[in-house]
C-alpha cells in the first residue's frame, strides 16, 4: 500500500472516514483540488460541495460545508469540516422539504439572518439532489 494517501474526515458530529485512499477531490475556495499520495505540504480553506475519494476502485461522495483540508508532509490528508453527508445517507424527498421551506422563508421574512440561513440551507439541498442524483445513475 505504498501508494495509498491515508485520509481522515471529521465534521463536528462524528468522525466520517479514516483510510488508506487512491485519491481525494475536494472544494476549496479556489476550486476543486485533487490530493495523491505523496501531495507537497498543503493547507487549504475548503468550500461548500462534493468530496470525492477512490479507494481501489470504488469512489465515495460526500456532501460538505466549509472547513480545511491539512496534506502533511508523512502522507496524510486531514479534513474538518462543518458538517457532511454521505452520498448514500442522502434523501432526495427531505432535501426537496428543505428547498421547500427555504423559498417560504425567503419570501416571508425580512430578517437578514433568517434570510441568509434559507439561503445557505437551500444551496445544501441542491448540492445534497446533485450528488445522490449523480451517484444514483453510476451505481446501475
Amino acid at each position: 500500500m505504498a501508494n495509498k494517501l491515508d485520509l481522515q474526515v471529521v465534521s463536528q458530529e462524528k468522525k466520517l472516514f479514516s483510510g488508506q485512499v487512491d485519491l481525494l477531490t475536494v472544494p476549496t475556495m479556489e476550486g476543486e483540488l485533487t490530493i495523491l499520495p505523496f501531495h507537497a505540504p498543503l493547507f487549504a480553506e475548503m468550500d461548500y460541495g462534493e468530496l470525492r475519494y477512490k479507494q481501489d476502485k470504488e469512489w465515495s461522495h460526500l456532501v460538505v460545508s466549509t472547513g480545511f483540508l491539512h496534506v502533511t508532509p508523512d502522507n496524510k490528508a486531514i479534513i474538518i469540516v462543518d458538517s457532511a453527508t454521505h452520498a448514500r445517507d442522502i434523501s432526495i424527498e427531505a432535501a426537496e422539504a428543505a428547498i421547500r421551506a427555504a423559498k417560504e422563508t425567503m419570501m416571508l421574512s425580512e430578517n437578514k439572518r433568517e434570510l441568509i440561513l434559507a439561503e445557505a440551507a437551500m444551496r445544501k439541498a441542491m448540492l445534497e439532489i446533485r450528488v445522490a442524483q449523480r451517484t444514483k445513475k453510476s451505481r446501475f
